[in-house]
């Protein structure tokens, strides 16, 4: 029988009736999710924690910056609203900055908790995210899914450290998980046909709660608007004569492609859709696909080893030459840029050059030179203590 049994399941294999499982994609949600697993992980938080602790540099540094800042402030006063209403460039702005900032603040507070194993940090963490949860319906108006992907990144952050590091108890996790599935997701998950950096930071966010959800089917989801959105945004010359781009937007000719790339039509290796309108904005997009693809590094992924990689160390590569003080050509944005690429680069730096041991000159320069990094206080927060020269 046994014998009979074998001899059936290899003429099945020969005949392709059974077919071995195939290999997992470098983007799909992992079989079990790893807490705390978006954008810092235990391995991550225990180095900065152990070098903090140690004075050394620029670690502490980074982390007595933070505990200066106001989000560390113990008194602070959470203030949530059922309705966050965010207009164009946040006016009108209901809620809008107090809910990036509470959001920040929590995190600012887990991060501290870790760092400390003060209990107040973490009741403070938890009291902030517990007083959004309890309040919370919807964002409107038209920044909503911008503003949604923005605090919805923080958020996700803060709740990962609470839940699955802090010894004591989070009462209402259970409600601050259906804020994030009724609130957030639904407002970020479907995308963005506007600047690359809105669908980036909606993708993050998304990413970012359904790892906290454990939600499979909308990591893979979000996963895939996000490599189609990263080919779009960071041009390579492999890439052909312009850049690629979402077929949802119908970039379906030159002309309409340039345009989009705010009028710029020499196109180069790591030049980012956002390069020709300003620095800020391409910083925002930067971050976001670092922090997607630290998240999935965490997750057991490694886009890194992707075209993700490549795209994130060509736009760190060369948006950090001309924020050192490159002269800019005639031929790129007219002969000039508007600078202020923000503290965006130590992810990417950390993952690409201390990792994987790939030379980032500009990069390595304009990292060392900003540390420790702040906070942009829209969703980026405290990256020399999280990973600055981390190698875990």
């Amino acid at each position: 029988m046994r014998r009979t049994a074998l001899l059936a399941t290899v003429t099945a294999i020969v005949a392709g009736a059974l077919v071995w499982p195939a290999a997992r994609p470098a983007d799909a949600a992992p079989a079990t999710f790893v807490h705390p697993g978006v954008t810092v992980s235990r391995g991550q938080l225990d180095f900065a924690r152990t070098q903090v602790n140690a004075g050394a540099q620029p670690w502490k540094g980074a982390y007595d910056q933070m505990l200066a800042s106001k989000y560390a402030d113990l008194n602070r006063t959470p203030k949530p609203r059922a309705t966050v209403e965010c207009g164009s460039y946040s006016n009108p702005n209901y809620g809008c900055t107090d809910e990036r900032e509470d959001a920040i603040a929590a995190y600012t507070d887990a991060l501290a908790w870790y760092i400390t194993r003060d209990d107040r940090y973490a009741k403070k963490s938890i009291a902030l995210m517990d007083a959004w949860s309890a309040v919370i319906k919807d964002h409107t108006n038209s920044n909503a899914p911008l503003q949604t992907g923005w605090a919805g990144s923080s958020w996700t952050k803060a709740a990962e450290i609470i839940k699955y590091t802090y010894t004591g108890t989070w009462t209402n996790s259970g409600r601050f998980a259906t804020m994030l599935r009724d609130v957030y997701l639904p407002k970020v998950i479907n995308g963005s046909n506007s600047n690359g950096n809105w669908e980036l930071t909606m993708m993050e966010a998304a990413v970012g709660i359904s790892v906290f959800l454990e939600d499979k089917t909308s990591y893979d989801k979000a996963m895939a608007k996000f490599r189609t959105r990263t080919a779009a945004y960071v041009y390579l010359s492999t890439d052909g004569a312009v850049p690629k781009t979402v077929p949802s937007q119908n970039l379906d000719t030159t002309a309409k492609i340039v345009n989009y790339w705010q009028g710029q039509s020499t196109f180069v290796t790591g030049l980012t859709q956002e390069t020709c309108r300003d620095f800020v904005h391409t910083g925002y997009g930067i971050s976001s696909i670092s922090h997607v693809a630290e998240t999935s590094r965490i997750q057991g992924q490694d886009l890194y080893g992707t075209d993700v990689g490549e795209r994130l160390r060509q736009a760190l590569g060369f948006q950090s030459k001309y924020q050192l003080g490159t002269a800019v050509p005639s031929w790129l944005c007219g002969g000039s840029l508007t600078l202020g690429l923000g503290p965006v680069t130590e992810v990417g730096y950390n993952a690409l050059h201390n990792r994987l041991g790939i030379a980032m000159t500009n990069t390595q320069t304009l990292t060392q030179q900003n540390r420790p990094a702040g906070s942009n206080n829209l969703f980026v927060a405290w990256e020399t203590l999280t990973h600055g020269d981390n190698p875990s």
